[in-house]
């Protein structure tokens, strides 16, 4: 049966700004307690979106969370109406007042890790939402995350869906921005590539000295075991700590995986010769055609220019059965270096063979490119028919959402107006009236 890469990204909420939440991403911390724009970043997006829709791509919407999130304050201790319960955090605890209003849910590819059915044991697509534990703005996701997936992808004949990870440090796990997947053709049997920062369980493996390693080797192996995957078509690697601490806080900042294709630095992995190795044996059990890898040096772009510029969190999508687009953002045309190198990749002898521009400047001022927007899921013809139609970008879809962001978002928004009763019921109200445009159902605790 014939199948395709759809792409769901996260719409950005209401409540975007700039808190500087995310040690370890340094685009985060830079660019800490500047105004935001929340209207321009969701606008932005649903560009990127209906783009790759008109290039012929299924491209799908998430919903983003309800932000302020009034219940994880109430949980931590406050009382009172929403507003005294604002007040209160803005007053004795503005950092929790920050982290319940982020609107990081926006970047899908940390919203959960997808199987495919060709993959699995029971043939089914499986979802499992990231537990996000190592930042506690994105340790309070999981659980809405997985009522969107669960609305979004409803047919139990076709999906099944798990709880996230126990939630602790031993399986910290960060979802699909650490996952790939290669193939020959999306319908058959893939290499489902699964990286990790650390071994949880095992104090003696090297580690990152300054900043933490957000993923484990024991979630990757638990996914892995809960979605039904073969071992031999399972493949392990160890991201290089020395990246993470030059701010490589996700595999998909430093490396780009579709089908065939597998695009990454010279300093992505631990052990490269390894990795190589590994995927090239379980690609050999049943694909014919060469498997690519393409490698950028140290002296073509360096790791540095790689974190500015987001140049590997880049979405490598298919066009044709041997040409592939990487979409990157406009970061990548400012910077000499890199921009030189895509400019020779497209001329080089593999199947990336163009390169498309977004401007996705509020999104990259809080860490998150192109790849960060999006989560990959693996449709046959038959699972694409039993998605919530309504979560699917095409020109109707577009023009409600971007009339839905002009009535509803402010242009401005600083951390100090994460505290004011009437940015809430702005978002709620936004909330409330999208969950009816994508026929989600009722969602979100307010909801209730």
């Amino acid at each position: 049966m014939h199948a395709i890469e759809a792409n769901f990204d996260g719409l950005v909420g209401p409540t975007h700004n700039y808190g500087g939440l995310s040690f370890g991403n340094v685009a985060s911390k830079n660019n800490q307690a500047q105004a935001s724009n929340p209207k321009a970043a969701a606008l932005q997006g649903l560009v990127k979106m209906k783009a790759l829709a008109d290039m012929g791509f299924v491209q799908g919407v998430l919903a983003p969370h309800e932000r302020p999130h009034i219940p994880t304050l109430k949980q931590l201790g406050f009382t009172g109406s929403d507003a005294d319960i604002l007040a209160a955090a803005a007053k004795q605890a503005p950092h929790l007042l920050a982290c319940v209003s982020s609107a990081s849910c926006m970047w899908t590819a940390n919203a959960a890790t997808v199987s495919p059915s060709a993959d699995t044991h029971d043939g089914k697509v499986h979802f499992s939402p990231a537990n996000l534990v190592n930042k506690f703005h994105r340790s309070i996701e999981h659980p809405i995350t997985g009522a969107i997936l669960r609305a979004t992808f409803a047919d139990t004949r076709h999906f099944t869906h798990h709880a996230a990870l126990p939630s602790t440090d031993q399986f910290g796990d960060e979802g699909a921005a650490n996952h790939t997947r290669f193939c020959q053709q999306y319908q058959q049997q893939g290499i489902e590539f699964f990286v990790y920062g650390q071994e949880a369980f095992n104090q003696q493996t090297v580690r990152p000295q300054k900043f933490p390693a957000r993923h484990s080797l024991e979630a990757s192996q638990a996914i892995a075991q809960r979605h039904g995957l073969q071992p031999q078509y399972t493949v392990y690697a160890q991201q290089n700590p020395a990246a993470i601490d030059a701010g490589v806080f996700h595999n998909d900042v430093i490396a780009v995986g579709n089908k065939n294709v597998h695009f990454y630095h010279e300093d992505a992995f631990l052990d490269t010769e390894k990795m190589q190795q590994d995927l090239q044996t379980a690609w050999a059990l049943s694909n014919t055609d060469p498997l690519h890898f393409i490698e950028v040096t140290r002296q073509q772009v360096s790791l540095q220019d790689c974190v500015t510029s987001y140049l590997f969190n880049s979405q490598l999508i298919s066009h044709t059965d041997d040409e592939m687009t990487l979409v990157v953002p406009a970061e990548c045309q400012n910077n000499a270096a890199v921009w030189s190198y895509l400019q020779s990749l497209q001329q080089a002898n593999n199947p990336i063979t163009k390169v498309q521009v977004f401007d996705l400047k509020q999104s990259m001022s809080n860490g998150g490119g192109p790849a960060c927007l999006r989560l990959r899921v693996v449709l046959n013809d038959k699972e694409l028919a039993a998605v919530n139609q309504a979560c699917l970008m095409n020109d109707d879809l577009f023009i409600t959402l971007n009339q839905w962001v002009e009535r509803h978002y402010r242009d401005r928004l600083m951390e100090a107006d994460l505290a004011d009763p009437q940015l809430l019921l702005e978002s709620r109200t936004a909330l409330d009236k999208l969950t009816q445009i994508l026929k989600l159902g009722s969602i979100y605790d307010f909801q209730k």
